[in-house]
């Protein structure tokens, strides 16, 4: 896969037939520069070819024989202890170290039902991400990070209530499928934060790269981008970044603010002339 060339297709159209957990197994090169991607998409298929004895025959019967197997046989759970680590974020790592968060757990849920041809999606609720498996008119919404509980509209509601404070009608049959390119973004937006709260800049400016990417009109990306590469001892880059934002959104309400930064990096890049 050639990452460059599939996230300028994600970012022309976000519907595209592309495999999100190829792709983010592909990312996972930026930080692992010899990642034997194949490897990992071999061990989803040995995951698929294991479970399939444990699939009944009914669809409601497949989806629970796919849940147990992964959740309870294999072992894959939710990183609770350490939500915010970088690995949880990370394909390979969740595939490797049987634990992540919801986002990349749905992944291998969505991967591993896939070759066993069951339609599995992601689904973005506000502050938490599931999955729903179709066949016709059936829909089964399970959220891996919780062992593949099953979730009825009131346990959804209840999530986006936990997760990000806020009241909404959630009703299964209302609940869409996330696009493959709205699921590149969250896994590495989830990424971003996670170097954020540890301050570790270069490695936020490689991932807000990639962001910018797959979405580059969203204009907070270049804003992020500006003040990560100045953080990071970088103001040349850092004032065509921020400038870029401003061009962009001269009304933006943080405009005094991005641009008190752009005298920054001017002073700083004063300094070495």
């Amino acid at each position: 896969m050639n990452l460059d060339d599939v996230l300028d297709q994600l970012a022309r159209d976000p519907d595209a037939d592309v495999d999100p957990a190829e792709v983010v197994l592909n990312l996972a090169t930026d930080e692992y520069p010899n990642l034997d991607v194949d490897f990992y998409g071999r061990h989803l298929d040995e995951l698929a070819r294991d479970a399939r004895p444990r699939l009944g025959d009914s669809f409601d019967a497949r989806v629970d024989g796919l849940c147990r197997f992964l959740f309870h046989e294999v072992g894959f759970v939710g990183n609770q202890a350490n939500y915010y680590d970088p690995r949880n974020s990370y394909l390979n790592d969740a595939i490797q170290r049987r634990t992540g968060i919801p986002i990349t757990l749905s992944l291998i849920a969505m991967a591993v039902g896939r070759r066993l041809d069951l339609d599995i999606a992601g689904v973005a609720l506000p502050g938490h991400f599931v999955v729903m498996a179709n066949d016709g008119d059936e829909r089964i919404v399970f959220d891996p990070f919780e062992g593949g509980r099953r979730l009825q509209a009131a346990d959804c509601e209840a999530l986006v209530r936990d997760a990000a404070g806020v009241e909404v009608p959630m009703p299964l049959e209302g609940l869409r499928a996330a696009p493959p390119a709205a699921i590149v973004a969250r896994v590495l937006t989830n990424l971003k934060g996670c170097y954020l709260r540890t301050s570790d800049f270069r490695r936020a400016v490689r991932t807000i790269r990639r962001l910018r990417q797959i979405a580059p009109s969203d204009w907070s990306q270049a804003r992020d981008l500006g003040a990560c590469l100045l953080q990071d001892g970088r103001p040349g880059q850092a004032i065509d970044a921020l400038e870029l934002y401003l061009r962009e959104l001269p009304d933006a309400l943080d405009k005094e603010a991005v641009a008190k930064l752009v005298r920054q990096a001017r002073s700083q890049v004063a300094k070495w002339n």
